[in-house]
């Protein structure tokens, strides 16, 4: 498993996560899944034996019970990992049970801590931006709770570049806790990160925790085999149809083609695909069965070549929105796309934690 600096924090984080989403499987998260106590335990156990350190959960996920479970999950080894988790969403039925305001932010905090059975939070995240609580609000009290002891770094999640960069001068401006991490979405298929986002990160010093690397399982190819989408996340959301483009079918007949040539699987593909992108720290994987984690987690024993990763950013390309296209038509010398393609870290001695099925191989994906 590889390590990376979270942000411009000295936090090392492994390069796969664990989002623990379907963690409990109640209310409006019963579509993503239905793990319950023994098979959570069974899925924190095939992390940790592939060198997973970050799990990330948030208090809405299964109105709470993902933290718990998670919690019980880890036990006695809580403190050889790093918990992640969230909050902004509501909580309870006052008009102060969500958002990003000092009272909810306190007594998020508390809840969290008491479901996750710890006195500390590693990363604590706000879930989406709030539009209508004053950035210096939120930031003094994720400061205090930094202060406290009762968290360690902050970050956000869902958030629009120009809320990130507010955030970020804010806290400058305060001399308080800044944003070590954004939670955001990117895929082959949702590659919108790449105009302001990732960008935004690799100036400022903010890693990317990446979700959504695998499109709600439709990167793993499932879906062009399937009579309809009954039991699945995209069809629970009735967004087959507008994701099952033509666009998207030709990113996964491609994503296959590779998989095939390499031995690998077409989720290890896609994955592999977002972990070479500059700026991203850590991408979040799921699962409903452990037999999908041990397929996702393998993702972390080989890499793309330079010519993959290429060819499945050709494939997978959209046009450019203003003001971007603009930049890239005139005086382009001027306005350097980002840099969000890094070359392949060194391989030749990796920092290797975990041992058993999951085998390292080769830069060509060769066992």
């Amino acid at each position: 498993m590889e390590y990376r600096l979270l942000g411009r924090s000295g936090l090392k984080v492994s390069v796969f996560s664990f989002g623990a989403m379907t963690f409990g499987g109640s209310g409006m998260f019963a579509s993503v899944g239905k793990t319950k106590s023994a098979e959570a335990r069974r899925q924190i156990d095939l992390c940790l034996e592939a060198g997973v350190n970050l799990f990330d959960t948030a208090d809405v996920y299964s109105d709470g019970r993902s933290e718990e479970l998670l919690g019980e999950a880890l036990g006695a080894r809580r403190s050889q990992v790093l918990i992640a988790t969230k909050f902004f969403g509501r909580t309870g039925p006052g008009v102060n049970d969500l958002g990003g305001s000092r009272r909810h932010i306190i007594d998020a905090c508390a809840a969290s801590l008491k479901r996750l059975k710890t006195d500390y939070i590693d990363l604590y995240q706000v879930h989406n931006q709030d539009m209508l609580t004053p950035p210096e609000e939120t930031l003094r009290a994720f400061d205090d709770l930094v202060r406290a002891g009762k968290v360690r770094y902050i970050g956000s999640s869902n958030h629009a570049g120009w809320t990130q960069m507010r955030a970020l001068a804010t806290s400058d401006r305060l001399r308080i806790s800044r944003y070590v991490s954004q939670q955001i979405q990117y895929s082959l298929l949702e590659r919108g990160a790449e105009h302001e986002l990732l960008p935004l990160g690799v100036n400022e010093g903010v890693g990317a925790l990446i979700w959504g690397p695998l499109s709600a399982g439709y990167l793993t190819g499932k879906f062009n085999r399937m009579d309809d989408a009954k039991g699945t996340r995209l069809g629970a959301r009735g967004q087959l149809s507008t994701t099952h483009t033509e666009r998207a079918r030709r990113v996964v007949a491609v994503v296959e083609e590779i998989a095939r040539g390499v031995g690998a699987t077409a989720s290890q593909v896609a994955l592999n695909w977002v972990a070479r992108k500059a700026g991203v720290s850590s991408i979040i994987i799921g699962a409903r069965t452990s037999a999908q984690l041990k397929d996702n987690l393998a993702a972390a024993t080989w890499s793309l070549q330079d010519a993959q990763i290429v060819r499945l950013d050709e494939v997978s390309a959209v046009a450019l929105p203003y003001p971007y296209s603009m930049h890239r038509l005139y005086m382009g010398d001027r306005n350097p796309i980002a840099p969000l393609q890094p070359a392949l870290p060194d391989r030749a001695s990796p920092v290797v934690v975990g041992t058993g099925r999951l085998q390292r191989r080769g830069r060509s994906g060769q066992a």
